[in-house]
């Protein structure tokens, strides 16, 4: 008996403390920023700048024979008719085959800032459209077209946006640089081609903009407020190809194993030990953030999550977006093996799409892979990766002033940091600074 009081009176204080925990995770209380007007926006002007971007068919491919360079040539002589203020007042240099760098020079050149998006885009045939996706139309108040969010949006209001302060006499502080890619859509070297022009010219950026977190409502369950995510890093990026071998034969005849089967339990294997959940630094600042907003039941668990990390970790055994945010990922994309139906294949292969936390590596995610498999007949190798990217800092007025001007914008928005699930040209610039940040000033609406 006095057992069995003394457990229940361990019982007792942890669920009080659990407890207590969760009432007292409150919602921060927000910064105070200076109010600014609401500013008027010439609509009409905006949509016929980022319409005659759109109709540039910028798509990019691995297989060359899809492009279409002259799109590209296109897109560079519209920029000018659409933009002439930027090509007069900026000074403009084409970097490599594609990218597009305008410098906009300012009362000093030290610390610059850069202004990063890409014009290229994915491919599109229209199929599943229910407007031609490089004719822009107008529909219900909404711009329809391929590049409308990734990201001719943004390079539209950027350059827009900079006119504006040019005509009205506006000097920068500092350099402002505007970089424009041309191949990220297939993790091309263009965004490399201008980091590497400016590590050779000595210009450090003291702020660093891409596109990556916007303002998302629905983001966390029970949480009724938007969220202004402003990504601090993202997930690297490994292409594991998985090969079995036999020397063939009919289906009529078939052996105890085939490469196909040797490969459906090695598939397995890897579906059934998902990575392990770690909380990385922006992860867990973003949770801290959103979180505290929401019903109390969740509240409850991630106030106390060195209590209830397992369950986390059960409940996003399956995937997800949460999973995305705190495990190591395995998707696997393609699959190969005989031409007929018939012929067991003297070779067979899958390949997967991991997207890595900070902290591993793509060849420790092929190691771990390889011992989960521990089949000597299955062969794994790395395709190609990404490392995940450097962590940019968030204890630094860089990080502020991005925060602060989303918070202006939406005063009812929770600004938090975040980890980006997918990768940009961004990484690039970890080589110069640890103030890199992914945001796109743009309200997601749902339909």
């Amino acid at each position: 008996m006095p057992l069995l009081i003394s457990l229940a009176s361990i019982f007792a204080a942890l669920f009080a403390v659990l407890i207590v925990r969760a009432i007292s995770f409150q919602p921060c209380k927000k910064k105070q920023t200076a109010r600014v007007e609401k500013l008027t926006v010439d609509t009409d002007r905006a949509v016929a700048e980022l319409s005659r971007l759109i109709e540039c068919k910028t798509v990019s491919s691995r297989n060359k024979a899809e492009e279409d360079e002259r799109e590209f040539e296109k897109f560079e002589r519209t920029l000018p008719e659409v933009f002439p203020v930027i090509y007069k007042k900026c000074v403009f240099e084409k970097v490599g085959d594609r990218s597009l760098l305008f410098r906009w020079q300012g009362k000093k050149s030290d610390g610059p800032t850069v202004l990063m998006a890409h014009y290229d885009v994915v491919s599109a045939d229209g199929e599943g459209w229910t407007c031609p996706p490089f004719e822009p139309e107008i529909r219900d108040g909404f711009l329809y077209g391929r590049g409308t969010l990734d990201t001719k949006i943004t390079i539209s209001a950027m350059l827009h946006a900079a006119e504006r302060l040019m005509d009205e006499g506006f000097v920068p502080e500092s350099d402002v640089y505007f970089a424009f890619g041309g191949d990220e859509e297939i993790t091309g070297h263009g965004a490399s081609d201008i980091v590497d022009l400016f590590e050779s010219r000595g210009i450090t950026p003291a702020l660093v903009l891409d596109e990556g977190g916007a303002v998302v409502k629905g983001l966390f369950p029970r949480v009724i407020p938007a969220a202004a995510a402003i990504g601090v890093a993202e997930k690297g990026m490994v292409n594991i190809r998985y090969t079995a071998k036999s020397t063939g034969g009919h289906a009529s005849t078939p052996k105890g194993h085939t490469p196909v089967t040797r490969l459906a339990r090695a598939v397995d294997r890897v579906n059934r030990h998902p990575f392990p959940v770690r909380i990385t630094s922006p992860a867990r600042q973003m949770i801290d953030s959103i979180s505290r907003n929401s019903s109390f039941g969740y509240r409850l668990v991630f106030a106390n999550l060195w209590f209830f990390l397992p369950i986390l970790s059960l409940i996003t055994r399956g995937g997800g977006d949460l999973a995305a945010l705190i495990r190591t990922t395995v998707a696997f994309t393609e699959m190969r093996g005989a031409e007929g139906p018939n012929v067991i294949p003297g070779e067979a292969s899958v390949v997967s799409n991991s997207r890595i936390l900070p902290g591993e590596t793509p060849e420790s995610v092929h190691d771990r892979i390889e011992r989960l498999i521990d089949d000597k007949n299955v062969m794994v190798e790395i395709m190609n990766c990404q490392q995940p990217s450097r962590l940019s800092r968030t204890d630094c007025p860089e990080f502020d002033r991005v925060a602060a001007t989303a918070a202006q914008i939406w005063p009812e928005a929770i600004v938090t940091p975040y980890l980006m699930v997918a990768c940009s040209d961004s990484r690039h610039w970890g080589r110069l600074s640890d103030r890199v940040y992914r945001f796109s000033p743009i309200e997601f609406v749902g339909t």
